[in-house]
């Protein structure tokens, strides 16, 4: 019998050629499926533009798709090539609320300079090199609802994902005049100019709470068997610092499978995170989670036996499922890490969970 456990990876455009061709594509879904995967999460929206022509973002801003796939559709492409080897198929909104990366705003908010986010001096709001929308501000949140509905609509997809950057925004954020003046209204006074004052924080982590929860409910309601996935920092750091709410979401029931970034680079504070979240964030919702674990990044490649032992603590923890960042990390050194996981822990067949099976609260070990 097949083992239910999440087997995904993420496909980037950063540092991968995956995307250059649907051959590519479809080598790399091949490769997948025969390692033992069972879900990808292909980026489909980074840098101010889609991985797909998107007709939103042609009325909204002149750019169809990314320029460099103008006259593809790599989604469309992914999808046919992931179904052909029966992967699932949950396409990532990577950027989320950001505008772009060391652009000052870049082609977005060149178009649209009303929809910048401000921090308390009144400049565009800017941390570690992101430039952000005002996620708070509800135009913004209905233009980031229609991008996501539009895929949803539009493709044969298994769900949807959020990350650090959807429903977020840096805390220091929130000082544009549209914000200030809905936090006036209701207190009577402005907002504090210490960014992580508590009912600031919380204030607006609430806005952004609600904005799942429509988003939930608007993808639910073209499909309820669609999964919406987030991958967030680690709570609650992510809170502080993103005003991420993430307990709140699983307890609302707004997310089904939810991938925290334990990007650590060593075994011993990657498991005591493990040990942390398991023990206090996800006493109830355990089934739920699928950890993101970094395998490469820049120069650093993930050792196979950090890989195995975190993988084997998750497991001792009854938790069934990771997620990889990223792709090419499987490829390095003559596809050592992927030969070592198609031997060992996903040497059975893994079935990916059902909606059932995720919300069927804590699993026994």
């Amino acid at each position: 019998m097949a083992r239910v456990e999440t087997r995904g990876v993420w496909l980037t455009t950063t540092d991968s050629k995956v995307f250059h061709s649907r051959q590519n594509i479809a080598e790399a879904m091949n490769f997948l499926a025969e390692t033992g995967f069972n879900v990808v999460f292909p980026v489909v929206w980074n840098k101010g533009a889609t991985m797909y022509p998107s007709q939103l973002m042609r009325q909204t801003f002149d750019i169809q798709i990314n320029p460099q796939f103008v006259g593809r559709d790599p989604l469309a492409e992914v999808v046919t090539e992931a179904r052909r080897v029966g992967l699932k198929v949950i396409p990532w909104f990577e950027y989320g609320f950001a505008s772009s990366y060391n652009l000052n705003g870049g082609q977005l908010l060149a178009k649209k300079p009303e929809w910048a986010a401000r921090d308390s001096e009144g400049n565009l709001l800017k941390k570690n090199g992101f430039e952000w929308l005002n996620a708070l501000d509800p135009e913004v949140q209905s233009f980031m609802l229609n991008l996501i509905l539009e895929v949803v609509k539009n493709y044969d997809v298994d769900g949807i994902q959020g990350d650090d950057r959807l429903p977020a925004l840096p805390s220091e954020g929130g000082y544009d005049r549209g914000t200030v003046e809905r936090y006036r209204q209701q207190f009577g006074e402005n907002p504090s100019k210490n960014f992580k004052d508590g009912r600031w924080l919380q204030w607006r982590a609430d806005i952004l709470t609600e904005f799942l929860a429509r988003l939930y409910q608007a993808v639910k309601a073209i499909n309820s068997n669609l999964l919406i996935s987030i991958t967030p920092n680690i709570h609650d750091w992510a809170y502080k610092e993103y005003l991420q709410d993430s307990p709140t979401w699983l307890k609302r029931g707004l997310v089904d499978i939810i991938h925290p970034q334990i990007y650590r680079r060593d075994l011993f504070t990657y498991k005591g995170i493990i040990d942390r979240l398991v023990n206090e964030q996800f006493t109830a919702t355990l089934s739920k989670l699928a950890p993101g674990i970094l395998i490469k990044v820049g120069s650093y490649q993930i050792s196979s036996e950090y890989l195995l032992q975190a993988i084997e603590y998750n497991r001792a923890y009854g938790i069934s499922g990771e997620v990889f960042f990223f792709y090419e990390g499987l490829r390095e050194e003559n596809n050592a890490l992927a030969k070592v996981l198609r031997k060992g822990p996903y040497v059975q067949v893994g079935a990916f969970p059902t909606l059932s099976d995720l919300n069927q609260g804590r699993v026994s070990k």
